[in-house]
């Protein structure tokens, strides 16, 4: 296989997982993975290093915008990414000395794992500040959103210390595996701190792109990020996840879901396969 011709795979296939990983609310790591260490024989390092590039790309483009509309709870979030980039040195370090078929089957599961809340009913919260958890007052991340009527809705949250937890588990498998971990984020938020919906999916991509600069640092140091894979990788995925927010304006989101996650569910059949057998 020729350069020219690798890299425009790696292209179209970073498309692809940036289109995807827009529209099933996932992030693209969990597709360039793949692609990278199983079809075109990278190593998973290597793989995991550009996979978190990507993050920090595409976290950086679309977290810029929900800022500016005022729906991202900017304290809460750095207060949170001290549990993060914690976990997410950790998971790195961890990482860069695992074998790479060890880290084929945890991200296969986490996968499974991934796929299965995406289809997981989402209810929205709303705790008001009176009802708020006394460490909430004291950090002061009581905060309001606005509404497409542009009126301005006050919310709370409660279970911070349980929620913080869950967060330095987030970073930890971010840094591992290379991928957003969105779906542990917005478990903390959502599910355990009581954070209204909207407000907790924007938080959360706001908070990818610094969880994974902080693992990323490890992964420089060790060598495995490669700027010749990277390039066409981050491009890839910034246009396809472009193209994909656009898609999803006017898809049907709940099919959409369901067939992403039948997707999801093979790659990660796929990565559990190969690792077991040691061909990653």
């Amino acid at each position: 296989m020729t350069l020219l011709t690798f890299t425009l795979i790696m292209f179209l296939g970073a498309f692809a997982a940036g289109f995807i990983g827009s529209l099933s609310g996932l992030g693209g790591g969990i597709i360039i993975i793949p692609l990278l260490s199983v079809f075109l024989g990278v190593d998973m390092h290597y793989a995991i290093g550009t996979a978190l590039v990507a993050v920090i790309a595409t976290s950086s483009g679309s977290a810029s915008a929900y800022v500016k509309e005022g729906i991202t709870n900017m304290r809460l979030g750095m207060f949170l990414e001290i549990a993060t980039t914690a976990g997410a040195v950790i998971g790195a370090l961890i990482s860069t000395n695992a074998p790479t078929s060890v880290l084929a089957v945890i991200f296969g599961a986490t996968l499974v794992f991934s796929s299965i809340n995406s289809l997981r009913k989402k209810e929205d919260h709303l705790v008001t500040p009176e009802q708020s958890s006394t460490l909430t007052h004291k950090l002061k991340l009581t905060s309001t959103y606005p509404t497409p009527s542009g009126e301005k809705v006050k919310y709370g949250m409660t279970n911070i210390i349980g929620g913080f937890s869950m967060m330095g588990v987030a970073g930890m498998m971010s840094g591992l595996l290379g991928i957003g971990s969105g779906a542990f984020k917005v478990i903390a938020m959502d599910s355990i701190m009581k954070v209204p919906f909207k407000v907790s999916t924007t938080t959360s991509n706001f908070m990818m792109g610094v969880t994974a600069i902080a693992s990323s640092v490890i992964y420089i140091q060790k060598g495995y990020i490669e700027p010749s894979i990277c390039m066409p990788v981050i491009i890839g995925v910034l246009i396809g996840s472009m193209v994909g927010a656009k898609v999803l304006m006017r898809a049907n989101t709940k099919k959409l879901k369901v067939f992403f996650a039948f997707l999801i569910l093979v790659l990660a059949a796929n990565m559990i396969y190969n690792g077991v057998l040691g061909n990653i």
